[in-house]
Formats: structure tokens, sequence, C-alpha cells
């Protein structure tokens, strides 16, 4: 049975809602004009009066951090100042590994939920198990953290220990577990066969991500011969994206020629087309992409890509509607700038900033009695400063972004295999390449 929530590996990715594309580069500034160097020359006796004058002595280096990321946030949600430790956190989140202990967890009653540990991980090997309640981190109580405090507390570098105080269900008292942090490989795709089905659930777009997927492809074909596989269901729900590459790569897979995506910025050379080559690997095999008000950035290229050459039909709820690139600037020992430098475009010319990648069937996803209520449908659209969408409406973006933890109730997936085994039919599926909405050059 596939189970699915979301999930946060320890020192993995935390809220990479961003796409990003790293490189450095130059160009020309237009020069300042006088009136600039005046409010320059006013942020500068501000400061003063600040630093000299405040009431308990501020933190300096602090002060023009929060001036920076203040200039960066008021530009749009996604532009922002990391400084030496964040652009660094940063690269390990695109890299796809870390420090860490190899745990999957939630968050529970204000205790840190163990989902499960990965195989072959120091945590596996030092014995924490599937529903182990963390409670203590060498010796400190968890309670009114944060996931990501809590988080952050059990990462750390390589070959150092960490101290778990683990309530587990039938022990008498409170177990100690030592665990020695180790380099931890996150997969970015899972993979299963149900009912000669192959599904292929991508998390987030890493480095490793086009890897990983081209792998679980060639094992569930190895595991289903060509003639029974029904076909794939590509699964993006609650996948916050990632590396603009990697979603070219993706959405390469499973396209045989076309436009994957194009990007247009204020200059023209910051305006690109990137172009799929010739290779399915899926070998043409049906194909259902599954996305909610989860699916942002990274996924929702790779969405409008497959959905627009009439390659796949998307299916469930509007997704997040983040149509925008960031380009992450170094600035040496002083950390990064991760600043919006283009918007994007899927191949028929379509933006969907603010507007994201509807549906081709629209399948809602209840919500349990328990959550209802404490789940709202969230969208770029109602950020606060967010870029106007060129096909922007009241309506907006997004959707609520919720996926069971069993398959058994995840009325979204099952549509999908119903669609592939022949138990359902839809007008939308399989879709018919001749409707694709561009042009092949």
């Amino acid at each position: 049975m596939i189970r699915k929530i979301s999930l946060l590996f320890v020192g993995a990715l935390m809220g990479a809602t961003a796409l990003s594309t790293a490189q450095q580069f130059s160009m020309p500034a237009e020069a300042a004009g006088s009136d600039t160097y005046r409010q320059l020359s006013i942020f500068g006796d501000v400061f003063e009066r600040v630093r000299s004058q405040y009431v308990t002595p501020p933190e300096e280096k602090e002060l023009i951090e929060n001036a920076i990321n203040g200039m960066l946030t008021s530009l749009d949600p996604h532009s922002s100042y990391l400084n030496a430790d964040d652009a660094n956190d940063m690269r390990t989140q695109t890299r796809g590994e870390f420090g860490g202990l190899g745990i999957e967890v939630t968050m529970e009653d204000d205790l840190v939920k163990v989902i499960t540990p990965i195989d072959d991980t120091p945590a596996a090997q030092a014995g924490v198990l599937a529903g182990d309640l963390i409670s203590e981190i060498d010796g400190e109580s968890l309670q009114g953290l944060t996931l990501s405090d809590a988080v952050d507390r059990m990462r750390g570098p390589v070959d150092t220990t960490v101290e778990l105080t683990i309530i587990r269900e039938g022990a008498a008292q409170p177990l100690k577990i030592e665990v020695t942090r180790d380099i931890i490989q996150v997969k970015a795709v899972r993979h299963s066969v149900e009912e000669n089905v192959g599904y292929l659930r991508l998390i987030s777009f890493t480095e490793k991500t086009y890897d990983d997927l081209a792998a679980a492809i060639e094992q569930i074909q190895e595991e289903v011969p060509a003639d029974e596989l029904k076909g794939f269901v590509l699964d993006m729900r609650l996948n916050p994206g990632g590396l603009l590459d990697q979603a070219i790569s993706v959405s390469d897979a499973f396209l045989d020629r076309g436009e994957i995506v194009s990007t247009r910025g204020r200059n023209e050379e910051e305006s690109r087309r990137f172009n799929s080559r010739a290779g399915d690997l899926t070998g043409g095999k049906p194909l259902i992409v599954l996305v909610n008000g989860g699916s942002a950035s990274a996924s929702e290229i790779v969405a409008g890509a497959l959905q627009d050459h009439k390659r796949a039909t998307v299916l469930g709820t509007r997704s997040f509607g983040k149509g925008s690139v960031q380009t992450i600037i170094p600035l040496g020992e002083n950390g990064a700038l991760r600043l919006t430098t283009a918007l994007y475009y899927t191949p028929s010319g379509k933006s969907i900033q603010g507007t994201g990648i509807t549906p081709d069937i629209i399948v809602e996803q209840p919500l349990p009695e328990e959550l209802m209520g404490q789940v709202e449908a969230s969208g770029e659209s109602q950020l606060r400063g967010h870029i106007q969408g060129e096909s922007e409406t009241e309506e907006g973006s997004g959707s609520i972004a919720y996926v069971p933890p069993e398959q058994e109730d995840d009325l979204q997936l099952n549509h999908a295999f119903d669609l592939l085994r022949g138990d359902r039919t839809d007008a939308s599926f399989p879709p018919n390449p001749d409707q694709a909405a561009v042009t092949e050059q």
C-alpha cells in the first residue's frame, strides 16, 4: 500500500517553494541618479542613529541583513537575501544529501513523530522505529518547538552524535538512543507497482531528481512486462518545486519533441526557450499527472508541458500558481542573493503566475473531519506582494494541499488508477496529441 503524507527529512528540504537556478553572472547596471545616492545617505543616517541610540545595543550585522531582506521582500515574496549559513543550507537542499540521522518525521502533540527510518541509515541501525515519539534531543525538551526547529537540532556535522529520548508504545519508560550522524542520500523519487500501473512520486526537484526518475521507470519496466504495463501515474502533489534544469529534464523524460518551457526576463539575454529531445523513457505509455495546491514552480512546469503537448492527462485540483524564476547570485563569503529575474511560460505561451495549472479532470480530495476548518486553500495569488500574473483573475490560484496518508482514502490517486486500468472512462483520457496546444517546430 502506498503511504503518502507531507514529510520532512531531517536536515533536508525545508520549504523550498522557490524555483531556483544557481549561477553567477554580471550585467551592466544603469548608473544611479543623484536622488538615489541621497536616499542611501538617509539610510546611513538612520542606521547610525539606531546603532548609537536604540534602547539596547542592537546587533549591527543583523540590522544590515534585515535591511537588505526588507528591500528584497518588498519586491515579491520569493526574492530574499541568504546569509552564509542560509546559502549553505540551500546548497544542501538542492544536492539532495545532508548530514543527519535518516528519519522521516512529522509533528504530533508537540512531539516529533517518526514516520519511518530510512533503510541503512544511522537512525535505522541505532534502532529507531516507525511510530516512535521523540520528546527530547540531547536532554532538551522539544515542548514548544516547531518541527523546523527540532529538525535543525537533529542535523549536524557527519560523525557527531545526538541522543534522542524516545517514547515508544509498550515501553515502560522513555528510551535513550544515541545516533551518530552520517551523510544521508535523499531519494527525490519514490516508486511502486500497483496492479500493473507504475506509480512515480516526485517529492522535490533536486540535483538527483532526473536520475532517480529514470532509475524508477527502469525498475518498473523490469518488474512488469511491456505488454502488461497499463501506464504511469506521476504524482507531484505537495511538490514545492526546485531546480529549473531538473524540471526540464523530467519533462523531457516523457516527451519526444517540442518546447518544454520558455523564460522571459527584463533583458533579452534572460529570455530563453528549452526544447525536448527525442526519446520517451516510458515508450509512450499512458500517463496521468496528479497535482494539487501544494504543487508549485518546477512541478507546474512539468505539468504544464505535458498538458500542453497532450502527452498526459492532468488530474486533481488547481496548482499553486508560482510562475516566476529565481536566480541565485553568489556573494562570496557574504552568502547569496535570491532574485526574481524572469517569468516562465508553458509551451502554449501561457503564464501560470497567479493562476496555476487547471487540471483536465477535477477531483476534489475531501478533508477528514478532524482537519475541517484547519486547512485552507492557498496559492501564489494570495501571497502579499506577489507579481500580478498576465492572466490572473479574481479566482486566483491554488487549492487545498492535502493528501491522505492511506491509499484507500486517496480519491485522486484511485481515480487515476481506475482510468489507467479501464475501470473508469473520461473524455480527457487518454489525451489526443493532435489537439496539442502547441505548434511543433
